[in-house]
């Protein structure tokens, strides 16, 4: 037998051997288990409670999807959605959290919790997950685009006309109210933009929105005479003092014919809302 060939029979000894004791292991290697196989909704349900009151959002979320999966029709299904869309907001998925409640409405459109799930769609759209940092800027919440501004007010008022004697429903109001005051600041920022721009058409237009969108709003006044100095810069005198006395008649101590434009509003976070 030549060297070579003995090199090659053991090396090909060796591969069968190797090859024995990885099918050896394979076959004794067993398939991880589901710790959860066979439990009842409830107590995945009560599992995810758990988790919940914990914090642990990402195993909550888990156990309350298996609820969802393994017993779609329950009652507990219905609940694991609910639930769903509040872990997500609490873990700053705004969009996961929206999507659920969406999917609830469309499925449950009857159910006992759809006062709730309401409120917390507007709870979503009233404190984004930029709501953390604006506390510590102290930034205007009327300088955020007022698309969520306005989602969060359409559905408190959803709210408040189909369940206005929802435990929620109070709060929904106080709400609603501030956002008011705040989309009409919002369209004021812009109006002093447009203002500023020498766009005093533009800023004419908005202000006017104020007074005929947001009749009552406190910031009216600031409104009005936006209008009035865009009038006075146009030449336009006797629509410059049709604005005057409105203002003398509404705003007969108003500080901004002293002050000008200087005078800041700021309608930051009410009662601790954020």
């Amino acid at each position: 037998m030549t060297p070579l060939s003995l090199f090659q029979r053991i090396g090909r000894a060796f591969s069968i051997t190797c090859a024995c004791l990885l099918l050896a292991a394979c076959g004794t290697t067993k398939t991880p288990t589901d710790p959860t196989a066979g439990w009842t909704a409830e107590r995945l349900y009560q599992d995810a409670k758990a988790e919940m009151s914990a914090g642990n959002w990402a195993q909550a979320r888990t156990r309350l999807e298996q609820v969802e999966a393994r017993y779609p029709f329950g009652i507990y299904a219905q609940q694991a959605l609910i639930d769903q869309a509040y872990i997500n907001w609490k873990d700053e998925e705004p969009e996961q959290a929206l999507a659920a409640i969406d999917r609830f409405q469309k499925q449950y459109p009857n159910h006992p919790g759809s006062d709730y799930m309401l409120y917390l769609k507007g709870l979503i759209s009233f404190t984004p997950p930029s709501a953390s940092l604006m506390k510590f800027t102290m930034q205007d919440p009327s300088e955020r685009d007022p698309k969520g501004l306005s989602e969060s007010y359409e559905a408190f008022m959803q709210l408040i006309e189909r369940y206005p004697d929802s435990r929620y429903a109070n709060d929904a109001r106080l709400r609603a109210r501030w956002l008011v005051n705040t989309i009409a600041q919002n369209e004021v920022h812009v109006a002093e933009y447009y203002y500023s721009r020498h766009a005093y058409v533009a800023a004419i237009n908005r202000a006017q929105r104020v007074i005929t969108d947001f009749q009552g709003v406190p910031i009216a006044e600031r409104a009005l005479y936006i209008m009035y100095l865009s009038y006075d810069k146009l030449g336009q005198t006797e629509l410059r003092d049709d604005i005057k006395r409105v203002m003398d008649q509404n705003y007969p101590n108003s500080e901004y014919f002293k002050t000008g434009l200087k005078k800041k509003v700021n309608y930051w976070n009410p009662i601790n809302w954020f």
